[in-house]
């Protein structure tokens, strides 16, 4: 209010000035001029300096009013956000569905969210998950055998299907992997429970997905892996549901971790560029597992693996041998 007011004062100051100084001017300077021109004249350098004040004011008024609603847009997405966590919590899985597409939908509309949303979707898949189909025994009967109720059974599929959803979302929320201008965001799901996890055709940051379970079929072929990725200790299937990764055509920028995975089954590494170091040390591959025409420009560890099938390493290019304790199959 003080700066308007000084404003004012200099502009009603600086108007008076121009009106009396340019007609005063005017009729000294010019015989011609009549008082009548000279007070027309001055007057429009008055008014000319009053519609420049008019316009500083109310572009600065224009200004705060852009401010109040920033301020008031992040309050709002911040009690969206808040409210989204709160109801994740909820016994009802319809809304927490509907929580994991509010906080999604909060990240499309407010970029500076996507990477605490990202992290939150992380955590949700994180939390402990028993299901009767992987072979799962939460009461573990007396002879052995799982022991799941309908009720429970039919629990079990309603939370799946919700982890399903976050799974769908994050991928919806990491940017194309030819995308250079996106951000790389992070995922960590150390421990997650995962099925059918596919993330073709993205680019991300750092991955960590040590001792996860990945079940079903897993995608993660054409990606572009920015930072390093640790599977250290991860299994692929288990119990009664295998598992299966497709890692076909990706990139691995940094540091990828294989060390003492567990794939039950077939995995393919076809065409794949290991940029980094890389270490399959002490994996089991229970199935049949391809490296054709991959191509490793880093240090590649493949001691102590346990190979069920042949590997195929047709057309695969090392930059230096790799670390081997005994000769490979293949190679």
């Amino acid at each position: 209010m003080g700066d308007r007011r000084v404003g004012l004062v200099l502009t009603i100051v600086l108007a008076v000035l121009a009106l009396v100084g340019i007609s005063a001017a005017l009729l000294l300077l010019d015989p011609r001029a009549t008082g009548a021109d000279a007070l027309r004249t001055g007057g429009l350098a008055a008014g000319s300096i009053v519609a420049l004040y008019a316009l500083w004011l109310n572009d600065r008024r224009r200004r705060t009013e852009e401010q109040r609603h920033a301020l008031e847009h992040d309050r709002v997405a911040d009690e969206r956000f808040a409210r989204a966590v709160e109801l994740l919590g909820s016994e009802a899985d319809q809304v927490r569905v509907g929580a994991l597409h509010a906080l999604a939908g909060l990240a499309r509309t407010n970029p500076a969210y996507t990477r605490t949303v990202i992290d939150v979707l992380c955590s949700y898949l994180r939390r402990p998950f028993l299901h009767p189909r992987y072979g799962d025994d939460p009461l573990q009967a007396a002879d052995g055998e799982p022991e799941w109720s309908q009720r429970e059974r039919h629990e079990a599929d309603r939370k799946l299907g919700i982890r399903l959803t976050a799974q769908r979302l994050i991928t919806d929320l990491l940017p194309a992997a030819d995308d250079d201008a996106a951000p790389a965001y992070d995922l960590d799901l150390t421990g997650a429970a995962l099925e059918y996890f596919d993330l073709s055709d993205r680019k991300i940051g750092s991955v960590v997905l040590r001792h996860a379970l990945l079940r079903s079929s897993n995608n993660f072929s054409r990606c572009a892996f920015l930072g390093p990725v640790w599977l250290t200790g991860a299994t692929i299937g288990s119990g009664r549901l295998s598992g299966r990764v497709r890692c076909e055509d990706a990139v691995f920028h940094g540091r990828a971790w294989f060390s003492g995975v567990d794939f039950s089954g077939p995995a393919s590494f076809d065409r794949t560029l290991f940029a980094g170091e890389v270490k399959f040390a002490r994996s089991r591959f229970g199935d049949r597992i391809t490296f054709r025409d991959a191509e490793f420009t880093g240090p590649a560890d493949l001691r102590a693996i346990d190979f069920a099938e042949d590997p195929d390493f047709a057309g695969t290019t090392w930059a230096q041998p790799p670390r081997t304790d005994a000769p490979l199959p293949g190679l």
